[in-house]
């Protein structure tokens, strides 16, 4: 009798294991999407948490938990973000998308702050046919031969435009420009800058110099004395928010007193807690302003999130209102799709007619990219970040 009451026990341990591997929360094991059947849609987020871009990465997560909190339910599902740390790392940024698509059997995936991390990501995302939405990362390798690949902001190429235009309307007729060696935005951004400047001014010897520093470096002494000794009327240095108030104070420190200026990664206040009093009048290009709401979406947005921040941030950076807006679009299109189906979202994402989001009204072009055509200029006066102008440049 023992060993039948042994026995049996046995083959109910056996049946529960194998009950066990095929539910879990209603995803399936073998690696694929989740088939709807759960009650929850998972969207991943792959963003740099820790790292050299940690702090924007973390900007950008908010404006998403943010989105996630005012608009939590799809197709009569709860949404539940699955988030990865990249460690603004490329190695960890493809393990980070294998686990979110391998692991957590995402539907979508939202990200990442980066150019390069984003890029290293692309063949997994589009071999693995998972739509995904990049919010802040500007380089055009982000998408380009990608069908599974979008983003909700300007590209480098227009941002760089947009730079140089500045830069001339300031009367500048030379300009230095300094690149970190090995980053797809910096180098990216840097050369848009450069043939930008060359064709405003019609002048190819009006870029004086053209330097790159390695990641990590701290001292760019080197760098900055034969660019002083160039004496151009501005500085570019598109670079990560850790780099950038050490070029600008070291900059100050030799008595360089050209106009400096950088890219949307700029916008973070540990550029300014950092370079302190030399961070004055420095100017970047970014995404959004929250005292212009380009849509009714930003003018919720701008009342809701700034009640969320409270004193943790002193304006809403430009890179949480591209999370929110990346968000919104991924959950649009499912809503729109009427299923989980990789292919059938990406369809809906690039079928997407006149999205109002929070940086403006959002189309795509045939290569994933939001159309967009305007852009926000600012600078530092008393600490503080300060809008100075709305420009749109085609």
């Amino acid at each position: 009798m023992k060993k039948l009451i042994s026995l049996f026990l046995c083959l109910v341990m056996v049946l529960s294991l194998f009950t066990g591997c095929s539910n879990n929360n209603g995803a399936t094991t073998d690696g694929n999407a989740d088939t709807g059947e759960s009650d929850v849609i998972k969207i991943g987020v792959f963003e740099p948490l820790t790292g050299e871009n940690g702090g924007g990465g973390l900007q950008e997560l908010g404006g998403i938990e943010y989105a996630n909190k005012i608009y939590p339910e799809v197709l009569g599902k709860k949404i539940e973000l699955v988030v990865v740390d990249n460690k603004t790392d490329k190695g960890e940024a493809t393990t980070a998308v294998s686990r979110l698509i391998e692991k957590e059997n995402v539907v979508a995936i939202i990200g990442s702050y980066g150019s390069g991390v984003s890029i290293a990501a692309g063949d997994i995302i589009k071999n693995k046919q998972i739509p995904t939405m990049g919010a802040s990362c500007t380089n055009p390798m982000v998408t380009q031969g990608n069908d599974y690949y979008f983003r909700a902001c300007f590209l480098d190429p227009f941002q760089g435009k947009v730079m140089a235009n500045y830069a001339l309307d300031q009367g500048a007729k030379t300009a230095a420009v300094i690149m970190q060696n090995g980053d797809d935005y910096s180098i990216g951004l840097g050369n848009f800058f450069i043939n930008a400047f060359k064709e405003l001014t019609n002048d190819e010897n009006s870029i004086v110099d053209v330097s790159e520093f390695q990641v990590n470096d701290t001292d760019f002494n080197a760098i900055l004395t034969n660019v002083k000794a160039k004496n151009p009327d501005v500085i570019f240095a598109p670079s990560s928010a850790t780099t950038a108030p050490l070029i600008i104070k070291q900059a100050r420190a030799l008595g360089i007193e050209s106009l400096i200026m950088g890219g949307d990664t700029w916008e973070n206040p540990a550029v300014i807690d950092v370079a302190g009093n030399d961070a004055e009048g420095i100017v970047l290009s970014t995404f959004f302003d929250e005292n212009d709401p380009a849509t009714e979406e930003a003018k919720k947005f701008v009342e809701g999130y700034k009640a969320e921040l409270g004193d943790t941030e002193p304006i809403i950076p430009a890179v949480s209102a591209l999370g929110y807006d990346a968000y919104i679009l991924v959950r649009d299109a499912i809503e729109r799709a009427g299923s989980t189906d990789g292919t059938a979202i990406r369809d809906a994402i690039a079928a997407t007619e006149n999205f109002e989001g929070v940086t403006g009204v959002i189309n795509f072009t045939e290569e994933g990219d939001a159309d967009k055509s305007i852009a926000v200029i600012k600078t530092v006066q008393d600490g503080q970040f300060v809008y100075i102008d709305t420009v749109e440049v085609k």
